[in-house]
């Protein structure tokens, strides 16, 4: 039996509720999905200032697991991941990076449809990383994250609107660029006839296999674990107490 952590590093509950959902939908039978929200930070993450304000948190939520065999970053910028990989005992996936890794055995073009204007770049940079910079494309519907759960924005209109674009550009599967889509794509797959992918239930599906393989972060150089060592102000709780 696997139990898996899924952080979601920005303070929305109800966020967090949709992610642990769609993830408990594709969990394997013995799968224990155990989603948590941060206990600090922003209340959506739109942009790179967001973005450092909600590492505290989820590295405090992912310390705090000691019992967890896998964690998942539920934030499509797969904020903070390095800094989790480097102090997580367990592995830690990131849904960008497991999205489109998914949607790459599926389709040669790939399109991820995200949010807002102002998080295309920061994913075009993890785009880049993980090495699809020829093969993925990102845009945005504009739709701040927070509504795409409030009735009456138009969030569906505008994600569906923006699919059809990507598709006309010539996108043949579609990537979900922000974990509050999550509980969207088989609905979206069945209406545009292309893959569409979520990447907390492709995020799930991979922390499963790496439970199952019995891998875990290797410690040798990127990923060592940080050296003891004093933080100051209201960061010392998060001074790092290991002995390497």
């Amino acid at each position: 039996m696997a139990k898996i952590l899924i952080v979601n590093p920005n303070t929305t509950a109800s966020m967090t509720e949709t992610i642990g959902a769609a993830a408990r939908t594709v969990a394997a039978p013995g799968t224990e999905i155990v989603a948590v929200t941060s206990a600090m930070g922003p209340v959506s993450i739109e942009g790179f200032y967001d973005e450092a304000f909600a590492v505290p948190g989820l590295i405090q939520a992912l310390m705090n697991a000691s019992d967890a065999n896998a964690a998942i970053i539920a934030c499509f910028d797969d904020t903070g991941l390095d800094a989790a990989r480097s102090v997580a005992r367990f592995p830690v996936v990131g849904i960008c990076e497991a999205a489109l890794v998914t949607a790459g055995q599926l389709a040669k073009r790939i399109a991820v449809v995200t949010t807002l204007p102002r998080s295309i770049v920061p994913l075009e940079e993890l785009v880049r990383r993980y090495g699809f910079a020829e093969r993925a494309q990102v845009s945005a519907c504009n739709v701040a994250v927070l509504d795409i759960e409030r009735p009456g924005s138009g969030a569906a209109e505008k994600l569906d609107a923006e699919i059809a674009l990507a598709l006309d550009r010539g996108a043949e599967a579609i990537v979900l660029g922000c974990a509050g889509m999550a509980d969207l794509a088989n609905e979206l797959s069945q209406k545009f006839g292309v893959p569409v992918i979520d990447g907390v239930a492709a995020a799930v599906k991979q922390a499963e296999a790496l439970v199952a393989l019995k891998l875990t972060t290797s410690r040798r150089g990127s990923y060592a674990l940080p050296a003891a060592k004093s933080y100051a102000g209201i960061l010392a709780p998060f001074a790092p107490k290991f002995e390497t």
